[in-house]
């Protein structure tokens, strides 16, 4: 018996320090409950069936409404509540901010033989952002990213052995992949579209990333630390790497189209702190 729940942002994370108020139709409050580090509030208190408002609260974003309906039973499900950060599209504050690659994820995925995914990752990367100072030059901010290519690991060594190999990386020639921005600009609340170049196997080419700002606040390590995560979609054919062995079905090994998902964290200053 009781309610449970979960809260995210708009893009699946958990908010750990959301805070959840339950009242009843006359406006008194029955309720009030934290949630667990996952995000998902869980209270057996038993309530009185009938409707109730469910309130949630988090610091640095808007509080989300919804309506919950307790049973006979006592329980009552609220679903997923999506929180919106507040005062809509923003970015951290000016200056510069350090990638951590410890608390950082590169990875692609790529489909294979048609009917799954291969997942990979790049260990070994480093990235700076700059945060334009004035707040009408936003999209002057930049990001600059080196990826070092032979660091990539899919949990197969043969794989990785001809992923490093000139079909396809060819990390003895081309060691680095490189990101720069160019420009950003506001694709919704919370969410930018950055426009930069993407140097992989000697080819340079623009790539835009669809990235997602999830907060800032302070870290173990008395620093300040903000979130993001971004998507692209890239063609293999546009980085000259044209190997596709067909099978006898007429289905590419691997598919030509990889997914990009950037998880980052990154720390405020110049460099990173000793941990």
């Amino acid at each position: 018996m009781g309610l449970s729940g979960r809260i995210r942002t708009r893009d699946g994370w958990a908010v750990p320090h959301a805070v959840v108020t339950v009242t009843d139709m006359t406006g008194a409050q029955v309720l009030r409950a934290g949630v667990d580090g996952d995000g998902v509030v869980r209270d057996a208190t038993e309530l009185v069936p009938g409707p109730y408002t469910v309130i949630v609260t988090a610091v640095g974003y808007a509080p989300a409404a919804a309506t919950a309906l307790v049973t006979a039973s006592g329980r009552a499900e609220v679903g997923t509540v999506v929180l919106a950060r507040a005062g809509g599209t923003e970015l951290p504050p000016p200056g510069p901010w350090t990638i951590d690659p410890v608390h950082s994820t590169v990875a692609a995925v790529a489909q294979h033989l048609g009917i799954s995914s291969v997942r990979g990752r790049f260990g070994d990367f480093s990235g700076r952002i700059e945060i334009a100072r004035d707040p009408g030059d936003l999209e002057k901010s930049r990001v600059d990213a080196v990826i070092r290519a032979a660091s990539v690991d899919t949990g197969n060594a043969l794989r990785d052995g001809h992923l490093k190999s000139a079909d396809f990386l060819d990390v003895e020639t081309y060691p680095e992949i490189t990101y720069r921005s160019s420009g950003l600009e506001p694709a919704g609340t919370d969410r930018w579209t950055v426009h930069g170049e993407l140097g992989m196997h000697g080819v340079v080419r623009p790539v835009d990333l669809d990235l997602a700002y999830l907060g800032t606040g302070a870290d173990p390590w008395g620093g300040t630390r903000a979130a993001f995560r971004a998507t692209a979609e890239l063609r293999r054919e546009d980085f000259a790497m044209n190997y596709n062995q067909v099978l006898q079905a007429g289905i590419s090994a691997i598919g030509t189209t990889l997914r990009v998902e950037l998880d980052i964290q990154a720390v405020q200053g110049e460099s990173l702190p000793q941990m």
